[in-house]
Order: structure tokens, then sequence, then C-alpha cells
């Protein structure tokens, strides 16, 4: 027979096991990467994981039921966002646990790094420490649309589809620091990658723009 305490746990463990099927799906997760950066339509959801406004619903319906995301109406819109900043703590976590579990992931960003010529990279602390020095150029290369729902403070927008035409406004005198969509988002890789080619001194932030992150929390805005 079970004890007081036991059911309670397993009826507790019951709860908690819905956030664990709600991630399990890799498709789920990319919709929360997604999410970290602010709330977003269904649209723009679909639009950045490439799958059908259909599909994205679903899986935001199971996320919604998991209580990971909450939603309100804009006109004709519904925008979703996460339920609470501990979910997207929760899920940079998750991705920390998940490297240091899986060699195969390290590996997989080694090769995509030693393709683009193994561009040099810097941490949270490292870019606090430039930006209070003052000497460098801090770009966004993500879509217009995210720089507007936040960025770092002092940071200019410049989408990397347009950065080579915006290459003379920049700095060669300056080193340039590119950020992009999070931790395994390459905008910030190719935009490196171009800076470098038309000789610029380039490196790029390698940890995600989080809201969340009490080292950058004084820098978004």
């Amino acid at each position: 027979m079970a004890t007081n305490s036991q059911q309670l746990k397993t009826n507790i463990y019951n709860h908690l096991a819905r956030v664990g099927k709600a991630l399990s799906s890799p498709r789920r997760l990319h919709l929360i990467d997604l999410l970290c950066e602010g709330p977003k339509t269904v649209d723009t959801l679909a639009k950045d994981t490439g799958m059908s406004v259909a599909n994205t619903s679903q899986h935001l319906q199971t996320l919604l039921e998991a209580r990971l995301v909450e939603y309100e109406k804009k006109g004709l819109f519904s925008v979703y966002k996460l339920s609470d900043s501990s979910v997207g703590a929760m899920f940079h976590h998750m991705q920390v646990l998940g490297e240091s579990l899986f060699a195969d992931i390290q590996k997989l960003l080694d090769d995509v790094y030693e393709k683009h010529g193994n561009i040099e990279q810097i941490n949270a602390k490292e870019l606090m420490g430039k930006l209070e020095d003052g000497n460098v150029t801090l770009i966004d290369v993500r879509p217009k649309e995210y720089y507007d729902l936040n960025h770092i403070r002092g940071a200019s927008s410049v989408p990397l589809e347009e950065l080579e035409a915006h290459l003379e406004k920049l700095p060669k005198d300056q080193e340039i620091i590119a950020y992009c969509q999070g931790r395994y988002c390459l905008l910030s890789v190719e935009a490196v990658e171009i800076l470098n080619k038309h000789g610029y001194k380039a490196v790029r932030f390698e940890d995600e723009c989080l809201p969340w992150d009490d080292g950058l929390t004084s820098h978004i805005d």
C-alpha cells in the first residue's frame, strides 16, 4: 500500500510529466526557443520554423496545455509568449545540460564553425566588459522585427541580408560584435564571416540575448 508521501509524490510527478511530454518534440523546443526572444504570432512562428500554420498551431496547443506558453488575441492574430520567464531559464539550462551530456551536439557546432573558418566567439561576461569599455560596435543581425521586440542597448539593427550594403557605415577601427537569435542560430556566424572577408575585425556573441539573464539585464532595451 502506498504511503501518503508516496501518493503525494506520484500525483505531483504526474503533473510534472506533462511538462516533459510537451518538451519531447524537437518542433516544440524550436518554438520555445523562438518565444524566448519575445511574443510572436502563429504566422511568424510558422515561417521561422518552416512548419505549416496548422502544424504550428497544434504544437502551440500542446505547449499551452502544459502551461508553458500563453496567448492573447490582437485583432485577427493570436500572439504567443512564454507563460513565465522561468520557462526560458529552464530551456537555457536544458540546452547547456544537453551539450554536456551529448558529444554529438558539440560535434555539430564544431563542424559548423570549422566550415565558417573557426570564427572567434565571446561570452556574456566578455560582451559586458567590451560594452563597458565602449570601443566596440555591436550589431543585431536578426530580422528587424526581432530587433524591435527587444535588443541589447547600444546595438544597431543590421539584418544579415542588408549587411553587405551596410558595410561602408561600419568602422574599421573598432571591433564589430554580431549577435542573432540564440545559441544555435547561424545568422551571426555568417555575418562575422562576411565582415572578416571584407577586412573587419569581427567576433560573434555566442550566447543568447536573454531578457532573464541577470548579467545582461541592464543592457536589454
